[in-house]
């Protein structure tokens, strides 16, 4: 499902994406540099995040509880 956008460029610009695109494919254009710009920026967000994770004192010492539970019902054959 597609939603109408109205978007305000710099006269320059309109004037080489009219010249640079066929009648109809801007549309599409858009979309696609818009989409990958959405998909970098989640990108960047969950690497800030898991930094940000990393330098937390309370998620290190979390994960050092989890530690002594990871061989839990383990047995060595």
């Amino acid at each position: 499902m597609k939603k109408h956008l109205s978007l305000n460029v710099e006269a320059k610009v309109y004037n080489e994406i009219k010249n640079a695109f066929p009648a109809g494919q801007v549309s599409n254009y858009v979309n696609d540099i818009l989409k990958e710009h959405l998909k970098k920026m989640k990108k960047e967000k969950l690497i800030a995040d898991y930094k940000s994770t990393a330098r937390s004192k309370t998620m290190r010492e979390e994960d050092k509880v989890w530690e002594g539970t990871i061989e839990d019902g383990i047995e060595d054959e």
